[in-house]
Parts: structure tokens; C-alpha cells; sequence
């Protein structure tokens, strides 16, 4: 696990800035404070900051091939560089090393642009080709590992595992761009391949870009993705046993490792069910970290130590105070862009547990989305049942104007609440499910943005994010179709950068089975009715473990990592609420209006509605602007200005 950055003259062979380029590399320290190296040769710098994992001896960055023309840095793991090296071999190619990066190098030279299609695991590398004259970058099928870059007006392009990367160049214009800020407010991250910068890009997972020295310069491409099929014909019987068989495989091929190793036990049924698996393939007792928190409302700590027990794991669990909100300003320097998923202070402690005994874990991420956890999906698929009772020219016009006029009444017993059932009754699918998942739902959004930036964003909507991916997913399976969108949204947007940066801000390498592309290809063959009946989510999932894991650990109500923001908004932070959403930078920029500020404040104060995750939203963008800008105001967009 690493940190990699780069610059790239598309045009010529320009000398680059060695100064600049070291200074992009030390940036990123944390995710490689082992070593850091640079590569520099006409038209070309590369930096990396090694995390040693494998090959420790000799598995140094920048690597290159036995001539020095193929070039790399590499972040991430290939776990099937064992089988693929001696193939390798047999095809002529000559090994210095034992690491996996070597298997790019060489991998690239027998293959092309397909190396990607034989790598298994979770990666981002750029690779430079003296005698082709050509720069490739890839990314990971699933998004675990992140890649941003940018091509700037004189024909350098940047890259790096990190924005900051990008950003200690020199050159990035620092423009925001207004519609990753609408994308920001209603998901709470800003979606691939979109930055929160106009002049910047995230690669899209599943990706590569090729470019030639001198050529136009293409749009990255997809080499992979995810089709649900749903047409294997397994009793429950026979699937749980055959993905007994594949998590094996898949926590196998994780555990290889020359540093010490464990795995983030949080109580839940996929964490549980990694840490159980690991335990059956290993010798020695499995290290495992969680952390409790002394509110039991939000304390999973007793699930976890069960599955401990059982398994006699070296188990520590560190206790994290209810009023842990002190990590605001430092989560805004770690993501770079603006992230609102509050859950990233509690990974961020447990990943700092973590790595006072061990430098990689595993985790059971990607869990919820491959095998139909989330309570969400339940809900979606309960007004999908009653969306197709009625036609749609007759459930649109008929529920829309309920929902127009019915009054809300949040604070009315449930059963008389129906304007939010009005409302999704009059939506498509899609609409529906983007519209459960906002942070900061309509109207609210609308009215938080003034009219200057609405100008701005020319009628953009995140939504449309979600229907770029409906488009392709290739199902009409109301579960399939939503799994599929979570996959390449949440999972990627939320999950995955908000592991990846809480990791390896202690430098400490996270692995997610459940995030194997085999096993998760496996999965979508499945009919959608093993993993969720009724109000079973994960259904097979769960009768699989059965041997493995406690009913009180697999069939409990889902917690989740959360913090108590409501609370916090009348308490502890209700000053700096106030002082953040009123009086500081975000109000010089011209974007929000003022009065919606106020009111959703004084409303959430007052208790006359509960504005806790729009609140956190709004104060992670005011953070965002303060600490990762590093100045008192952002740029205003010049159709504002104007």
C-alpha cells in the first residue's frame, strides 16, 4: 500500500520540475512513510511513498523493467502475482524482485492495455513506455483505490493517489466546480469522475486511460463491470456452500502478508463473518481491533467480542467519547473535498486502533451492497410493489398533487405521515431511490442555493448521477438495479474513500474480501430472491454462516457506525454552527442563502425538526473551505461573479 503521484508532458519531452514533483510526493507521507522515491527523465516525473507489505527487501518504487523503458508506480495489492509471475517467466520475461509490482511491469509488456483484465486485487498504477511512447493509468474494478489527475492548459498532466498531490503542483487551478457542488449536498461526496476542482478528475473504477505522446488526448475506458444476471438455479443450501467456499479464497488471498495482520471486528455480520473465515486458515490467533462507544445506543462492542471469544482472537476494543467531534477540521485536510459521511470518525479511530498492533487489516466492506443488506433496499423494493400496482399515467399525476398538498407532519404518529408516501408513489424508481438517498434532500437543497448558483448550475442535478448508471446496469430487477447504483455511487464515493483516506492517514493497509470482483460477479448471478425475502436482507449470506457465526450476531437489528449529531447541534457544536453557517467563508461565496441558514438552525436548535445530517453537510463544506483551501473564502465561479 502506497502513495503515488506524477506529472506527464502529453505534448513533448519538456524537463520536468523536479522540485515541484518532490514536493507532490511529500504530500502524501502518510501513506507511505516506509520509503519515498522519484523517477525523472524527459517529459516525465513519477513519485512514490512505500508502505511495506510485500517483498520488503526489494520491492522498491519507481519500478522498471530490465531495460529501465517501462516505468512504474503502483498503490495497492495484485493477489495473484504468485500464479501469474511463474507464467510470466515462462513467456521470457526476467524477475528482480518478488513483489507484485514487478508483475505490472512485465504484465504490460506481454499483454497491453489487457494486463488489467489478469490482475485481481485492489490497485491504481500510472506506467510509462519509453519505446511506445506511451502513459497508462488504471484503476481497480470496485474503486477501492483512489486515482485523480488533471491535464492542465500547457499540456502536463498530474496525477496522484490524492487531490493534495495534485494541489502542491502548483499549477491546479483551484475553481470549484459548481455542479460537484450540487452532487456534494445531495450524496454527501462528489461523484466519480467529477472532483469538487473543474480542472480536476477522479478515474472511474473499472477504468484505464492511454495516452500517446503528441496524439488527442481520449476519454478514459472501461475494461470492466458488474452484470446482474440472476439466472443460477442454487437451492439456499448449495449457494451458502459455495460462497463459504469463494470468502475462503478471497480471505486466503488477503492474508498473504510479510507484516503483522489482523482484521476490524465491529460486531456486524460481514466483519464477523471475515474474521471467522480468517480464524479457519490460520494457525496462530487472528488479531482483532473494534471500538465501543459509551452510549449504548450506538455500542456493538458486545457482538463483536462474542465472535472474539469464539474465536479466541488477540481482541482489543478502545472506547470512543460521544462528544469525539474534535477530528472536523482534520477529516476536512484528509479528503481534500468536501465529505460528509460522519461514520469517518469513528473509522478514523478504529483505524488508529488498528495500527498500534498491526499495518494491514481486513474488513468486511462492500458486504451490505453485494449481498442486499442495506434496510434501504427493503423499503425501495416495499414502494416499487406499490409503484407497480397503478400505471404510470395514472400514479404520477394523482400522488404528485397529493404530495403537493398533503401537509408534512414530522412530528405526527407515523400513520399520518403520508406525505413522503405521496411523494415516492409519484416517482420512478430511480427518482425514488436518489431521492432516499440524499443528504440533503428537495426542497430543502433548492432552497439552501441561491439564485446566482442556480444560474451557475444550469439546471444540473445529481440525480442525474444515478440515472447515468441505471442506463447501463442492464436490468429491470428492482433490487438488481439498485445494487447496481450503489455500487458504482455509494460504494466507490462513500465507502471506499472514506476507508482508504482514514487507513492510510496512519498508514495502515485496509483489504476488503468482500469486495473480490470474482466473488461479487459470482454474487450478481444469483436470483435477488436468496438475498433478500421479506425483511431478510442477506439472506443466504447469513444461513451460510450459520456454522460459523452466533444467531445473536447474524440476526440482530443493523447498527451501523454512527454519532450522535442531533445531540451535538444543541450542545457542544451549537456555536460553532452558528458561527460556520452565518458569518464565515461559506456566506462569501454567494452560493447559500442566508435566510435557509438561519432557519434550519434555529429550527433544529428549537427542536422543531431534526437538521442534524444537513447541518454536518453544510459544516464539512465550511471546513472544507477553511482548511483544505486554506483560505477564508472559495472562489466564486465567474458566472457568479459576473
Amino acid at each position: 500500500m502506497c502513495g503515488i503521484t506524477g506529472i506527464f508532458d502529453t505534448r513533448a519531452g519538456r524537463e520536468p520540475d523536479g522540485a515541484r514533483l518532490q514536493r507532490m510526493n511529500d504530500a502524501q507521507f502518510h501513506r507511505g512513510p516506509d520509503e519515498g522515491s522519484v523517477h525523472l527523465e524527459p517529459g516525465v516525473g513519477f513519485g512514490h511513498r512505500r508502505l511495506s507489505i510485500i517483498d520488503v527487501a526489494t520491492g522498491q518504487q519507481p519500478l522498471s523493467n530490465e531495460d529501465g523503458s517501462v516505468v512504474v508506480v503502483f498503490n495497492g495489492e495484485i493477489y495473484n502475482y504468485q500464479e501469474l509471475i511463474p507464467e510470466l517467466q515462462a513467456a521470457g520475461h526476467v524477475f528482480r524482485t518478488k513483489s507484485d509490482t514487478e508483475v505490472i511491469v512485465h504484465g504490460w509488456e506481454q499483454w497491453g492495455e489487457a494486463c488489467v483484465q489478469r490482475f485481481r486485487g485492489m490497485f491504481a498504477f500510472a506506467l510509462w513506455d519509453r519505446n511506445r511512447q506511451t502513459f497508462f493509468m488504471a484503476r481497480d474494478r470496485m474503486g477501492v483505490k483512489p486515482m485523480h489527475y488533471a491535464i492542465l492548459d500547457d499540456g502536463w498532466l498530474l496525477f496522484g493517489s490524492e487531490l493534495k498531490t495534485l494541489m502542491q503542483h502548483g499549477g491546479l487551478k483551484r475553481d470549484i466546480d459548481p455542479q460537484a457542488v450540487e452532487e456534494y449536498f445531495a450524496l454527501g461526496y462528489v461523484a466519480e469522475p467529477r472532483t469538487i476542482f473543474r480542472q480536476a478528475r477522479k478515474l472511474s473504477p473499472g477504468h484505464t486511460l492511454t495516452i500517446r505522446r503528441g496524439q488527442p488526448i481520449p476519454e478514459p475506458q472501461r475494461y470492466w463491470d458488474v452484470r446482474f444476471t440472476l439466472g443460477a438455479r442454487l437451492s439456499v443450501e448449495e449457494a451458502g456452500e459455495e460462497l463459504r467456499r469463494r470468502l475462503s479464497e478471497s480471505v486466503r488471498l488477503r492474508m498473504i502478508s510479510e507484516v503483522p495482520l489482523g482484521a476490524f471486528l465491529s460486531g456486524g455480520v460481514d466483519s464477523s463473518a471475515v474474521v471467522a473465515t480468517m480464524a479457519g486458515l490460520s494457525d496462530a490467533p487472528v488479531n482483532t481491533c473494534s471500538i465501543s462507544f459509551a452510549d449504548p445506543q450506538f455500542n456493538e462492542s458486545a457482538f463483536a467480542e462474542m465472535v472474539a471469544q469464539r474465536y479466541a482472537t488477540n481482541h482489543r476494543v478502545e472506547q470512543v467519547g460521544v462528544d469525539d467531534f474534535d477530528l472536523i477540521d482534520t477529516l476536512a485536510r484528509l479528503y481534500d473535498e468536501p465529505y460528509a459521511d460522519s461514520s469517518a470518525i469513528p473509522t478514523y479511530r478504529v483505524c488508529q486502533l488498528a495500527r498500534k498492533h498491526v499495518t494491514v487489516a481486513l474488513s468486511g466492506d462492500g458486504g451490505d451492497e453485494t449481498f442486499g443488506g442495506y434496510r434501504r433496499y427493503r423499503l425501495h423494493l416495499m414502494e416499487e410493489r406499490m409503484r407497480a400496482s397503478l400505471p404510470a399515467a395514472l400514479r404520477q399525476p394523482l400522488f404528485g398533487f397529493l404530495g403537493r398538498v398533503y401537509p408534512k407532519a414530522d412530528w405526527a404518529p407515523r400513520m399520518f405521515r403520508a406525505k413522503t408516501t405521496f411523494q415516492g408513489m409519484a416517482r420512478s424508481a430511480v427518482e425514488a431511490y436518489f431521492h432516499s438517498m440524499c443528504f440533503v434532500r428537495e426542497p430543502l437543497r433548492s432552497q439552501l442555493f441561491t439564485r446566482q448558483f442556480k444560474a451557475e448550475l444550469g439546471g444540473y442535478s445529481a440525480q442525474q448521477v444515478f440515472e447515468r448508471h441505471a442506463a447501463r446496469a442492464q436490468t429491470d430487477d428492482p433490487l438488481a438495479l439498485i445494487q447496481y447504483i450503489d455500487t458504482h455511487t455509494y460504494l466507490v464515493g462513500d465507502i471506499n474513500t472514506k476507508v482508504d483516506r482514514a487507513s492510510m492517514a496512519h498508514s495502515l493497509e485496509v483489504r476488503e474480501p468482500l469486495m473480490d470482483h470474482e466473488l461479487v460477479e459470482w454474487v450478481a448471478t444469483l436470483p435477488s430472491a436468496l438475498k433478500l425475502q421479506g425483511s431478510n436482507g442477506k439472506m443466504f449470506f447469513k444461513k451460510s454462516m450459520e456454522p460459523l457465526l452466533p444467531d445473536d450476531v447474524l440476526y440482530r437489528p443493523k447498527m451501523g457506525f454512527s454519532v450522535p449529531l442531533a445531540r451535538w447541534f444543541r450542545g457542544p457544536l451549537r456555536e460553532r454552527v452558528r458561527a460556520s453557517l452565518l458569518h464565515g467563508p461559506m456566506l462569501e461565496t454567494g452560493w447559500f442563502e442566508r435566510d435557509t441558514l438561519a432557519r434550519i438552525v434555529e429550527q433544529h436548535e428549537t427542536g422543531a425538526a431534526d437538521h442534524s445530517t444537513p447541518l454536518w453537510t453544510l459544516l464539512m463544506f465550511d471546513a472544507f473551505l477553511r482548511c483544505s483551501l486554506g483560505q477564508t473564502a472559495a472562489p466564486v465561479p465567474e458566472a457568479v461573479a459576473a
